[in-house]
């Protein structure tokens, strides 16, 4: 990430208006642009080079994450909600539960397809049934639910390790890329 210049090039105030709110003005909106970038050089803010590279958000997820159960279709891990994760509610992040579900559905799907077969993720769909705050240990398990020539199905359950309550449910679908019989 390169660092900022002392002047902030701004565009053209109507290149802006399609983004904007009617209520703003393009001169409000373009003077609050410029005041937060203002503060974040006057408070010298940056950011290590580790954390602006692709993956690295899963980077802080695998690192959270304590496998505690592989088997063929089958995979079960604990995960315990830390700060790095969590939103403005003190929750665990919508963005990290999609990357665990991601990492979770891999995971079980690569227990029955053969490593050299090439997957890819056709569908994710999470639904978010209730909130798993800071220090709280969640009991994370995937399973193949179907697996077949070119598709596989995974889901993944995210439970609060004591009382077994279900915060969150995900499913995913992959297809694989169909081997050349020449």
């Amino acid at each position: 990430m390169s660092k900022p210049t002392s002047n902030l090039q701004i565009s053209s105030p109507s290149s802006y208006s399609s983004i904007i709110s009617p209520e703003y003005s393009t001169e409000n909106y373009l003077s609050w642009i410029y005041n937060t970038y203002l503060f974040f050089k006057r408070a010298t803010v940056t950011l290590p080079d580790y954390s602006v590279k692709n993956g690295f958000l899963s980077d802080i997820i695998r690192d959270l994450i304590k496998t505690d159960r592989l088997e063929r279709g089958r995979v079960t891990c604990f995960f315990t909600v830390k700060s790095s994760v969590v939103n403005t509610y003190g929750t665990l992040h919508g963005g990290a539960v999609g990357v665990i579900a991601e990492l979770m559905a891999v995971a079980c799907a690569r227990t029955v397809v053969a490593k050299d077969k090439d997957l890819f993720l056709g569908e994710l769909s999470i639904s978010y049934l209730a909130a798993a705050g800071v220090n709280v240990e969640l009991e994370i398990d995937g399973r193949v639910a179907r697996s077949g020539r070119n598709v596989t199905t995974t889901s993944v359950d995210f439970r609060i390790k004591e009382s077994r309550k279900m915060v969150y449910s995900a499913r995913a679908t992959f297809y694989g890329t169909p081997t050349s019989n020449l």
